[in-house]
């Protein structure tokens, strides 16, 4: 279980500290405690309370297995975030923000494996082939990769959520995030916009120790996630182990049934044709017990993320195969109706995406997934 959130700890590590009066944006108006001294003062009440929601989503989707990227590139949070999110195993960005990371994800792929074909070349003895100066110039382009390339070598496929620290300056990541619908988790300070981030925090993002606060809970709540996943396989590996063998069991008592020879006295047909006349009456009175649909986890379509998916299973969308009944223009209203800040969704590809979910066809939809951002569609 996650340490709850204390707004005593937050007010230590100076989590509470904004931006010069003049600086502000109105946007955060709702988030501002008071203003002392020409400095805005936030209210911390809502940022525990924001930052518990965004933990919670955050577990949920590394529990459903998809990668969280986090980007940070400004001095004070570089080696932090580098730390923490290395124990959790995640993606991150602290050098210069690739442009098209996102809108252009293959060709970023293309030169990681560049990267690992590098590798390749040097424990093959390919390498040593190469004349000194072209040894010297693919030295070079390795180590520039790594710089900016390397922590994200893992990541395979678009990522679930983006976590940002100070949106003002990683406001490219935060528009390719915006048109991919990728769920944004973000640091939000009193002089940055609010309006396109799907869980703000509000916090100070220019102070090392109120972001290593944040980010301890955060990486804390991922973790959690990938326990319980690593727990979830542990638990269906075990139960089909303890399957196999009761069936071989089973299997054994029916050879030793067949083997006895012993004569089985039959039931007179006047008794059977009553006893099944018995269990039809009884099936007829006996009351239908319908059951409810176990909720599938929506956000495994590319664009729905946490907020969404609680939008369509308060409108009755529970499953893949609910989704896939829908219409685009019927997922629209839905959107309208819950609030404005989800009308801008797309959602003509959601239904395509949750027919192959629901239909089991969890490599056609990755393939698919990653084709369309791609632009390959």
């Amino acid at each position: 279980m996650a340490k709850k959130v204390e707004v005593k700890d937050l007010l230590e590590a100076g989590v509470h500290f904004g931006h010069l009066t003049r600086k502000w944006n109105p946007n955060m108006a709702p988030y501002i405690y008071m203003e002392r001294n020409g400095i805005h003062v936030i209210n911390l009440y809502k940022t525990a309370a924001k930052l518990e929601d965004a933990c919670e989503a955050l577990k949920k989707i590394a529990s459903s297995g998809r990668k969280v990227l986090f980007v940070a590139t400004k001095k004070q949070a570089k080696d932090i975030v580098a730390e923490k999110v290395a124990n959790v195993n995640m993606p991150y960005i602290t050098e210069r923000w690739p442009g098209g990371m996102l809108t252009n994800f293959v060709t970023i792929r293309k030169a990681v494996k560049k990267m690992a074909s590098i590798d390749r070349m040097k424990k093959d003895g390919t390498f040593n082939t190469l004349s000194k100066k072209e040894r010297l110039q693919v030295d070079r382009l390795r180590a520039k990769l790594e710089k900016n390339l390397g922590s994200i070598s893992e990541m395979t496929r678009l990522p679930g959520a983006l976590f940002i620290v100070d949106t003002m300056r990683e406001h490219i990541a935060v528009k390719e995030a915006q048109k991919l619908n990728i769920p944004i988790f973000a640091m939000v300070d009193t002089n940055s916009d609010p309006r396109p981030i799907d869980f703000v925090i509000p916090s100070n993002d220019d102070a090392s120790k109120s972001i290593e606060i944040i980010m301890t809970h955060v990486t804390n709540a991922v973790a959690e996630g990938l326990a319980e996943r690593k727990s979830e396989k542990q638990a269906d590996e075990e139960g089909k182990e303890v399957k196999a063998p009761k069936a071989r069991k089973k299997v054994e008592v029916e050879v030793e049934e067949d083997e006895e020879e012993t004569p089985k006295a039959t039931a007179a047909p006047e008794v059977e044709d009553i006893a099944e006349e018995i269990e039809e009456e009884v099936q007829k009175e006996a009351p239908k017990k319908t059951k409810k649909p176990v909720a599938d986890d929506l956000t495994k379509v590319e664009g729905i993320g946490p907020k969404i998916s609680e939008v369509f299973k308060k409108a009755g969308i529970r499953t893949f195969a609910d989704l896939a009944d829908k219409t685009e223009d019927d997922l629209k209203t839905i959107l309208s109706e819950a609030g404005s800040r989800y009308a801008s969704k797309n959602p003509a590809s959601w239904p395509k995406q949750a027919k192959m979910a629901a239909e089991g066809k969890w490599e056609e939809l990755k393939e698919w997934q990653d084709n369309a951002k791609a632009g390959v569609e």
